[in-house]
């Protein structure tokens, strides 16, 4: 089995502190892709580099408690990709590839336009760009899986308040009929779905900080494994984890029966 967890941390460091590293110790996983790490190199502990023999690749924002992507993995890659080469993009530190004989192995934090319509702007540029090379990947002859926070929920039962949220951003319909192109015209697989195409409330991975949202279980399914669809129907089980507290986000993740 491979095993492979999505998480993001909302800071590095705080997640840390609150027993992350710790409990990545004890998954037995092969790669656990992070986002949002909120930190740069020297920020970074030697305990957060390299965690339980895990080796860690990062790809750090240019802004300081900014965003960031990583990855910690058992198996040396053939090659590491950092970034699109799109200057707006790759500042941000939100893309980073791990490269295999059969298998690319990707971190990625899509941008969130709740903070304004300059947030907004960019990330509709983000997505037209990385439309793109989504379509480049799937001619790759590999297989890939996109592990990460898309900020986008795609249907409405991806979210509990979806009538109140249509006009909100990580629910609008441009985000959502972009996302449905990505797996009708392109045919990437939202690995989760394939596993749960019914799930509701059990399937939400981020809850607001305000008010009790994550006691009430008031929760979006924002963070994906999305894959080619080879290796998305070698997938064997998911799990959320939720009994510990990281972050506003909780770990995804999906045991697949492929060979690295």
């Amino acid at each position: 089995m491979l095993r492979i967890i999505s998480a993001n941390l909302n800071g590095i460091r705080s997640a840390a502190n609150k027993g992350f590293l710790d409990w990545v110790a004890q998954q037995d996983a092969d790669f656990v892709c992070l986002q949002e790490l909120k930190a740069q190199a020297g920020d970074m502990k030697p305990e957060m580099l390299r965690p339980d023999g895990l080796e860690g690749y990062f790809h750090y924002a240019e802004k300081k408690g900014y965003s960031g992507v990583g990855i910690y993995t058992r198996h040396t890659p053939n090659k590491v990709v950092e970034g699109l080469g799109v200057a707006e993009i790759d500042a941000e530190g939100r893309y980073l590839e791990l490269v295999y004989d059969k298998l690319a192995v990707i971190s990625l934090y899509l941008p969130s336009g709740s903070s304004g319509d300059h947030r907004q702007e960019a990330k509709f540029r983000f997505m037209e760009h990385f439309y793109g090379h989504l379509a480049d990947l799937t001619r790759r002859g590999c297989q890939v899986v996109l592990c990460g926070d898309w900020n986008i929920a795609h249907r409405e039962i991806d979210l509990k308040n979806w009538k109140g949220n249509l006009k909100n951003s990580g629910f609008l319909p441009e985000e959502r009929q972009w996302l449905s192109r990505v797996f009708d015209e392109l045919g990437w697989v939202d690995v989760y779905r394939h596993l749960h195409p019914d799930a509701t409330g059990e399937a939400y991975t981020w809850w607001s900080n305000r008010g009790q949202a994550r006691a009430n279980n008031v929760g979006w399914r924002i963070d994906y494994h999305i894959a080619t669809p080879e290796f998305a129907h070698t997938a064997q089980r998911c799990s959320i984890y939720k009994e510990e507290r990281f972050s506003d986000h909780a770990p995804l993740t999906i045991d697949y029966d492929f060979p690295l």
